[in-house]
């Protein structure tokens, strides 16, 4: 298979497993809350809606605040995983991997640093019931930041041998 097509493969993957990730932590709070309404689709995404007149401001917070976690904590299981999928045979599986990490470990904390700004809140809107607006963007681009370095200094390197044995 061409490079090509295991980057097409893998950036698809990607997108469906920062959806399945992020989206399923905010199922899960809303079951677990009693709140969940319904599954929203919307264009290439999905939201996970709720009856937030049932919530307080920190249930809404928290609810907001699970899908940044649940992707932060699949990104870094992944990282320390990195030496076991590289040592991995299939190409294509490796893609995957590289370009799924990638998506869990950076889209939340440019969402939630820099693009909610942009493009509405988003979780922002609720995360922001439990901490300054100011304090949670700073957070998240520290955060982001620190998982960019993560994938340059100790993730490339790896995955970039890998590919090339």
């Amino acid at each position: 298979m061409s490079k090509r097509a295991r980057q097409y493969i893998g950036i698809l993957a990607a997108v469906v497993a920062y959806y399945i990730v992020h989206e399923g932590a905010h199922l899960l709070v809303a079951l677990f809350m009693g709140v969940f309404k319904e599954v929203k689709f919307m264009g290439l995404g999905m939201q996970i809606d709720v009856f937030a007149e049932r919530m307080t401001d920190t249930q809404m917070g928290l609810f907001c605040l699970a899908g940044a976690v649940a992707t932060f904590l699949a990104g870094w299981i992944l990282v320390l995983m990195c030496r076991k999928i590289c040592a991995l045979e299939s190409k294509v599986l490796k893609a995957v991997f590289w370009y799924v990490t990638i998506a869990l470990l950076v889209l939340d904390p440019l969402y939630l640093s820099v693009l909610c700004g942009l493009f509405g809140g988003g979780d922002m809107n609720g995360i922001r019931l439990l901490t300054p607006e100011v304090a949670a963007r700073i957070i998240f681009a520290v955060i982001g930041v620190i998982h960019v370095l993560v994938i340059w200094k100790y993730l490339l390197p790896r995955y970039k041998e890998a590919f090339n044995s």
